[in-house]
C-alpha cells in the first residue's frame, strides 16, 4: 500500500519570529518570491500525495488564502495580458485536494497531528511539518514512502545534528541495518547532551501507520507541558517495529533565522536570472568584511 494522504501542522505560534509572526505565519515568510509552506506542498504533490489536511490555528487565514483561487488577481493578470504570471497563479489554487482543520489551542506536535483522524480514515499517512525545505532530487517523504513500501512499519526521517543542539530534536537510538535505515529502539524528546541516546535527530517528516492516534491519545503531557509526538512514537514502538531512515538531501530549518538566511542565499543563488549579481554582491561584502 502506497500512501496518498499527508499532514501538514501549521499551528505553531513562531515564537523565534516574533515581532513579523505577530501578524504572518510562519510558514508563509517567503524564500524570495515563494512562502515555504509552497515548497513543502510541492514536496508533497512529488511524493505522490494528493490529499493535504493543513492543521492550522488562529492568524494561519493567509495559508488558506495562497491556496484558494483569486478571481480578482486573476482578472486583473488577464486584461493585462500576462498570462504566464496568470497561469501561475492558477496553478497554485490548483496543485492537490487541500483541506483545513484548526487546532484550537497550539497543544503540541501530537496533540496537532491527532486533529486529523478522522480524515486519515485508517490509513498510513505522511506528516510533513510546515517549516522544513529539504532539497534533493528524490523528495525526502519519497524516501520514506519507499522504505514504508518495503516493510510496511512506520518510519521517520533522521539526521546528524551537533550535539550542542540535540536539545533541539527528538533522538534516537537505534540498531543500524545498512548505511541509512535503523530499526527504532528509543526515542527522547530533546535531552540534554550527556543524556542523549545519539545525535541522530528526528526532523520534520513521517509516515504513519494509523496505530499512531491511539499512541498519541494514550500520550500524557510531556516536554514543554504539550503532547509531544515523540512520545506517541515511543509507544507505537513497543508494539510494532519502527524504522528511522538518514535521508538524503539538504534541510533547511527556516524556523531558525540563520536557517532561513541561509535557504534565501542559496535558492537565490540556483536561480540563473540573480545568480551573477548575487555573487557579485557578496563578493563585494566579503572584501569589506
Amino acid at each position: 500500500m502506497t500512501i496518498k494522504k499527508a499532514i501538514i501542522p501549521a499551528a505553531g505560534l513562531g515564537t523565534r519570529f516574533l515581532p513579523v509572526t505577530k501578524s504572518m505565519p510562519k510558514e508563509m515568510l517567503p524564500i524570495i518570491d515563494k512562502p515555504v509552506i509552497h515548497y513543502v506542498v510541492e514536496e508533497a504533490i512529488n511524493s505522490g500525495i494528493d490529499d493535504i489536511i493543513f492543521i492550522t490555528g488562529r492568524s494561519k487565514r493567509s495559508i488558506e488564502d495562497y491556496f484558494d483561487d483569486s478571481p480578482e488577481l486573476e482578472m486583473h493578470l488577464m486584461s493585462k495580458g500576462k498570462t504566464e504570471m496568470l497561469k501561475m497563479v492558477r496553478d497554485i489554487s490548483s496543485l492537490v485536494d487541500i483541506h483545513y482543520i484548526r487546532q484550537k489551542e497550539p497543544r503540541g506536535l501530537g496533540d496537532a497531528i491527532l486533529t486529523a483522524e478522522k480524515h486519515i480514515s485508517g490509513e498510513p499517512f505522511a506528516v510533513l511539518l510546515g517549516d522544513d525545505i529539504i532539497v534533493n532530487s528524490t523528495p525526502c517523504t519519497k524516501q520514506l514512502i519507499e522504505v514504508f513500501i518495503k516493510y510496511g512499519r512506520s518510519t521517520i526521517a533522521v539526521e546528524e545534528v551537533p550535539l550542542e543542539k540535540v536539545i533541539n530534536y527528538g533522538i534516537i537510538k537505534g540498531r543500524k541495518l545498512d548505511e541509512h535505515l535503523y530499526v527504532l529502539e528509543d526515542i527522547v524528546e530533546k535531552p540534554s547532551p550527556e543524556k542523549a541516546p545519539s545525535n541522530y535527530g528526528a526532523i520534520g517528516r513521517y509516515v504513519f501507520t494509523p496505530e499512531i492516534f491511539d499512541c498519541i491519545k494514550k500520550s500524557e503531557y510531556g516536554v514543554g507541558g504539550e503532547i509531544q509526538l515523540t512520545d506517541g512514537i515511543k509507544l507505537l514502538s513497543e508494539s510494532q517495529k519502527i524504522y528511522a531512515y538518514k535521508f538524503t538531501g539538504k534541510r533547511y530549518d527556516t524556523g531558525d533565522k540563520l536557517e532561513y538566511i541561509k535557504a534565501i542565499v542559496d535558492f537565490a543563488l540556483e536561480n540563473e536570472e540573480m545568480r551573477e549579481e548575487i555573487l557579485a554582491y557578496l563578493r563585494e561584502n566579503i572584501v569589506k568584511c
